[in-house]
């Protein structure tokens, strides 16, 4: 079976530098999308356009959407999803899914090393500037000992597959990590879409998240509570995430609220409810660390709750994520995950880091400024996608510009090699077809006190312009169903 046999793939064309995730180097499809291929090419071109049509009136009437922040407006876009979903076998899971536990387990102690006994620094192997001039960290939280042990509760691993067909991490993610309400909604539009198309699959399910993130929360209760009350707490409707704060809100069966319908009294936070006031013992925030207090962080902050630190500090409450965890997902900090992970876990590094280049390192400036024309430019502390520069798509006016950007405050930027990120059959309005296009692969781990939990799927990102390398949806990027294969 080969790709050039059925017309929704009339204008598929294989690049010989890419990964393919779907056909071999001679147009055959693999193995493991035989049965997939077979079942799509049993569908007219005519059928996909109806298809995708009916995927985006279904998120639309879902409210499935998110914000893109501009210049000059705010814009509310229904999330991309395409109709080919991506498949993992179940060693190859089996790999990532040790892999992402593996850093999470050593960026959580990392944090309560850096906010206690410092060792990895005393020992040289993380530079006491990296961590004293990182925007997130958080001298507030010194000493203090967060329920359960758990600062980063919920990471997500960002993971590319480069060109020598092997995966690549490219960036940790442990502050407010987003999307895996897409990745559930993603499953069910599929089903809905393609009716039987899972029947030629067994694949683990993805709507157990929910379940699982309600129960490890409730492992790190505060001390001497039995049951506790857990929320999720919002900044509101026009932030870039509300669809997903109030779909996991009611996913789990807890109260979604802003910081207007919590209060805290004698070191307790209480909730507003028709029924008087309840006690609060576990809040999931989506605000940033500067929002979450006034009265303690940003004073004209009204997202927050005044008191909520003192709280937390008390050990009254537990956030999650813990304030302070950003220090751990600075882009700087990556580069020293392999150590990292040999420091606290005596292990090697079960999955590969991309190298880095750090701007702070004079050595490593000067390699960066001569050579930006090879590299991704990276903030170490911006998400989205934001800020980004890939050096061969820059003119020669634009590479002076970054250079002066770089060469003005370094400890703010890294840069990699640019990385060819695997391709993978996309669907593609304007053609009526499916094309090659870039994916990334998030994948979504929960620590708690005796339990961990990874999400067998994650979200696979999709760069929707042609020759785009960067996958985020702020930046005109969609996303696929994710299957992992049981064995």
């Amino acid at each position: 079976m080969n790709v050039s046999e059925h017309p929704i793939f009339s204008c598929y064309q294989q690049h010989s530098e890419f990964f393919d995730e779907i056909f071999e180097e001679d147009g055959n499809v693999k193995e493991v999308y035989k049965k997939l291929f077979e079942i799509y090419s049993g569908h007219t071109v005519e059928d996909f356009a109806s298809l995708n049509n009916n995927a985006k009136s279904s998120f639309f009437n879902q409210g499935i959407t998110f914000q893109v922040y501009g210049d000059q407006e705010i814009k509310e876009k229904i999330f991309p999803f395409d109709l080919f979903p991506r498949i993992i076998d179940s060693s190859e899971w089996d790999h990532i899914e040790k892999g992402v536990l593996q850093r999470s387990k050593a960026l959580n102690h990392f944090l309560h090393d850096v906010y206690h006994d410092k060792k990895i620094i005393k020992d040289g192997i993380v530079p006491i500037e990296l961590i004293n001039s990182s925007a997130n960290y958080l001298s507030q939280m010194n000493g203090l000992e967060p329920p359960g042990g758990i600062y980063n509760h919920i990471s997500g691993t960002d993971l590319i597959k480069h060109s020598d067909g092997k995966y690549y991490v490219l960036e940790d993610n442990i502050r407010c990590p987003s999307g895996v309400s897409y990745v559930i909604c993603n499953r069910t539009a599929l089903k809905k879409a393609l009716f039987g198309v899972f029947d030629a699959y067994k694949t683990f399910t993805v709507t157990d998240y929910a379940q699982n993130l309600l129960e490890i929360m409730q492992t790190v209760k505060p001390e001497g509570v039995d049951q506790p009350n857990c929320v999720v707490i919002t900044p509101g409707i026009y932030n870039s995430a509300y669809y997903e704060h109030s779909y996991l809100a009611k996913a789990m069966g807890v109260e979604l609220v802003e910081g207007r319908d919590l209060y805290v009294e004698k070191d307790k936070v209480y909730m507003q409810s028709i029924n008087g006031a309840q006690r609060v013992h576990v809040i999931y925030r989506r605000i940033d660390d500067q929002f979450i207090d006034p009265m303690e962080f940003k004073p004209d902050s009204t997202l927050g709750v005044p008191g909520l630190f003192s709280a937390y500090a008390k050990g009254n409450v537990t956030l999650v994520n813990a304030p302070g965890t950003g220090v751990a997902d600075d882009k700087a900090i990556y580069t020293y995950m392999p150590d990292i992970i040999k420091y606290y876990l005596n292990e090697e590094p079960i999955l590969n880091n991309v190298h880095t280049y750090h701007c702070s390192r004079p050595d490593e400036l000067k390699y960066v400024l001569n050579n930006i024309d090879k590299l991704v430019i990276k903030p170490v502390d911006e998400a989205g996608g934001y800020g980004i520069s890939i050096g061969n798509r820059l003119t020669k006016d634009e590479i002076e510009e970054v250079k002066k950007t770089i060469a003005a405050s370094p400890r703010k930027y890294i840069a990699q090699p640019i990385m060819s990120l695997s391709v993978h059959a996309t669907y593609i309005e304007e053609s009526n077809s499916f094309e090659p296009r870039h994916v990334d692969l998030r994948t979504y781990t929960i620590l708690g006190k005796d339990k961990d939990f990874v999400l067998k799927g994650g979200l696979t990102r999709v760069a929707l312009q042609k020759g785009n390398l960067i996958v985020n949806s702020s930046q005109g990027g969609g996303s696929k169903d994710t299957w992992v294969l049981k064995s």
